[in-house]
């Protein structure tokens, strides 16, 4: 058992390292995983890889085929509604609990995001913009101090930066606004104030997203096939 430590690093380093070229649309959706090709540029073996590919499935950004192999996960119109509509209600949710529970440190973190988001929307940073306000968004849920809220949106996470990065031609510098206010609530330990201005937020960006979605969004595929053809997508 002492490689353990090694073999969860090298499993962890799969994981991160994929699950950002997914997020940064540099694997896209519906694209080919090939085992022996992504084995061979991280340099690990096959378990390490294959264990960080069901961490991502368990995420929602990679869809497996037994026996046959991995793709990255369509998102579709009907996903983008489906997150949608989680996020409207348990987003809202955090903010309440977040806006009563919230420490100086917590503010801290918050705060930190903000100034992050800002920065990245000055430089025009769209990978760094798409960090920084999911990260708020993960910190709040973190500040609500509920672990079942917390493990039902965790999972979550990703799927919400890679929306970020999907619908990158929103204004960022609205959503900081967006963010600003609701931060403005939570310090101001105003519960009710955070619940409508999270819901608000969330909600503006359904049809704008959706609107977007609609550019880039697959058609339904059927992964079977796609696993099983000869044809191999770029790995990188």
């Amino acid at each position: 058992m002492a490689d353990e430590p090694a073999k969860k690093s090298l499993r962890d380093r799969a994981y991160e390292e994929l699950r950002d070229r997914i997020i940064d649309l540099r694997l896209s959706p519906g694209q080919r995983l090939v085992e022996r090709d992504l084995a061979t540029e991280l340099a690990i073996s096959r378990i390490p890889l294959r264990e960080a590919l069901q961490m991502l499935e368990r995420e929602g950004l990679v869809v497996i085929v037994p026996r046959q192999g991995a793709i990255v996960a369509p998102f579709t119109v009907t996903d983008v509604r489906d997150l949608f509509d989680v996020r409207e209600s348990l987003e809202v949710l955090a903010a309440r609990l977040a806006a009563e529970r919230a420490e100086p440190a917590d503010l801290a973190a918050l705060r930190a995001q903000l100034s992050a988001a800002r920065q990245a929307t000055t430089r025009g940073d769209q990978a760094a913009i798409a960090a920084a306000n999911a990260g708020f968004h993960a910190v709040i849920v973190e500040v609500s101090g509920n672990p079942l809220l917390q493990s039902l949106l965790r999972p979550l996470e990703s799927r919400v930066r890679w929306l970020f990065h999907l619908t990158k031609e929103r204004d960022p510098g609205t959503q900081c606004d967006e963010h600003e206010a609701l931060y403005a609530a939570i310090a101001a330990n105003d519960p009710d104030a955070a619940a409508e201005i999270a819901y608000r937020h969330v909600a503006s960006g359904r049809e704008p997203s959706l609107a977007l979605s609609a550019k880039w969004s697959m058609p339904a595929i059927d992964p079977v096939s796609a696993t099983r053809t000869r044809q191999r997508g770029k790995s990188a």
